[in-house]
């Protein structure tokens, strides 16, 4: 295949995700109708699945697309932190930030695919291991660096993921608090769970 092509399927291919995006956070796994993604982007059904073979296929290649562009935003923000510790806390807010101002890409990636079973389960498993392994890491070099007490950091990101979930759902069902809105509290939360040893470490909320 040459260079021309390749960039000519890759294209098509981003537009196929862009336009399915919309679809799918609008009407969920179940309701969203390739002939509506179809329209969308000027495109038959046989030439929709010839870059995704199904629409599982399909839905799963958006959420791995929208899950790139969060880790590497929170990716982005650890890096830019002066230590280990607010790089966990960094990373977290990125995904707190990007969620609140997408409230389309929050129900992709948390809700819209439910109705799938374990396919989506282990599918968003699999993107909230990503999350996890970007705030262990730091929540490891932070325990290393005497920071935070010895504990799982594994465990410990995991639980702040389950966290930022819980609070998504709540902000999409019951009309809570953005993500964003309700980060301050949360880091806070999260902060005490993990035990800050010394009184020198503060939140950035306390500065």
């Amino acid at each position: 295949m040459s260079a021309s092509s390749t960039l000519q399927r890759t294209q098509t291919r981003e537009r196929i995700l862009e336009a399915a995006e919309a679809v799918f956070a609008d009407n969920g796994y179940h309701e969203a109708l390739i002939d509506e993604i179809g329209k969308k982007t000027s495109m038959s059904k046989g030439g929709l699945y010839f870059h995704f073979p199904s629409k599982e296929d399909l839905f799963f290649a958006v959420m791995d697309r929208l899950a790139n562009k969060l880790v590497k935003r929170a990716e982005k923000a650890a890096d830019r932190a002066s230590s280990p510790l607010e790089s966990a806390e960094a990373a977290l807010d990125a995904v707190l930030s990007a969620l609140s101002a997408q409230k389309r890409l929050a129900r992709l990636l948390i809700t819209q695919g439910y109705s799938m079973g374990n396919a989506f389960e282990s599918k968003r498993s699999e993107i909230f291991d990503r999350f996890a392994i970007v705030i262990s890491q730091n929540l490891e070099q932070a325990k290393s660096d005497g920071q935070i007490t010895d504990i799982n950091t594994d465990l410990a990101a995991r639980v702040w993921l389950g966290a930022v979930n819980e609070t998504v759902v709540h902000w999409l069902f019951s009309d809570g608090p953005t993500p964003k809105e309700s980060a301050s509290d949360l880091r806070k939360l999260l902060l005490a769970s993990v035990q800050v040893n010394s009184p020198s470490i503060k939140s950035k909320d306390a500065v």
